[in-house]
């Protein structure tokens, strides 16, 4: 059973004070801030911390916001550097994904949002290999950025900052190892299109198959590893994005999920019998979302926010578009 209650003080909590043990996600606000008010919007409990503390979280996500900084700008991970050392300022690529969805969840309009400066610090944060770093100023870079890049650019309905071929290219070529070469060589005699049209129906299964392959019990992040909480939602949503989610097995899946939990203070964990935190936790319930969970919102697996929240955005692109 989902200790519902347990989970929405678990997220108040956060919103007001976080244990010692988190203390190295002090540099990460806007994402713990996004588990936690996006956790209470599955949770439908969102209206509980009331309209002016929502009306102060908007305030506080948006004095995060690096503006006319060319490739800099963005939305910054903590308020620790302040506007006045603006040369020390520097937009996230997580941080500005997170930060946007938080404030779709709370209901925002985004009228605040210098759309322009982001735009301008996503495509600075391109690679030439089709790869986005976290942050224009040096960093680390792989799969997890260009996602938040392509979120980014759909909630601002702008793609502009992204060179999609070269997006395309590093993703197939992070994922490609020996597809082409097998359907080369049983199509010789194929034309142009049919070998593409057959390596495609290929990547699918692949795809389909590999994460299908990934549950055991819960659903783990690669070949050899355990069965990891986080990964319910990212392998689900993948699967359900696919259209395949139906042929993995729910229940499992469930029980592994609330095996996590804490019951006794709320909050979901990594793996049964460990300590609980922010990000296992808010996919622990995404997760359970995709599944159909009572007392869960339902979820957009894209975006990664409620199916509320996002309707909410279409509205918004809606406005946008006329204008």
């Amino acid at each position: 059973m989902l200790a519902r209650e347990k989970h929405i003080k678990y997220f108040q909590r956060l919103l007001q004070i976080m244990p010692s043990s988190l203390a190295e996600f002090d540099s990460t606000r806007p994402m713990i801030a996004y588990f936690a008010l996006s956790g209470l919007d599955l949770l439908n409990s969102l209206d509980e911390i009331g309209e002016q503390a929502k009306s102060e979280a908007i305030d506080w996500i948006y004095g995060l916001q690096v503006e006319g900084a060319g490739p800099r700008s963005g939305f910054q991970a903590s308020t620790t550097i302040p506007k006045d050392v603006p040369e020390y300022q520097c937009g996230h690529l997580a941080m500005t994904y997170t930060s946007l969805v938080t404030l779709l969840i709370l209901g925002d309009d985004l009228s605040r949002v210098d759309k322009k400066s982001i735009i301008d610090g996503v495509r600075a944060c391109q690679n030439p290999d089709g790869s986005f770093m976290a942050m224009v100023m040096g960093c680390e870079s792989d799969m997890r950025f260009l996602y938040c890049a392509s979120c980014v650019s759909a909630i601002l309905d702008d793609w502009s900052g992204v060179d999609i071929p070269r997006a395309i290219d590093y993703i197939l070529r992070s994922i490609m190892v020996t597809i082409i070469a097998v359907v080369r060589r049983r199509y010789r005699t194929g034309t142009g299109s049919r070998i593409s049209r057959r390596i495609d129906l290929l990547r699918r299964a692949r795809l389909k198959r590999w994460c299908l392959m990934r549950q055991d019990g819960g659903f783990n992040g690669r070949p050899g590893k355990p069965s990891d909480t986080c990964y319910s939602f990212w392998v689900g949503a993948t699967l359900e994005l696919l259209e395949f989610l139906n042929f993995s097995d729910a229940e499992q899946n469930k029980t592994f999920i609330l095996n996590t939990q804490d019951t006794l203070v709320g909050g979901l964990a990594k793996f049964d019998n460990t300590r609980p935190d922010p990000l296992h936790t808010y996919l622990g319930l995404s997760g359970l979302s995709l599944l159909g969970q009572p007392g869960l919102c339902s979820i957009n697996p894209e975006l990664n926010i409620s199916q509320r929240a996002y309707e909410h955005l279409q509205q918004i692109h809606k406005k946008w578009r006329s204008e």
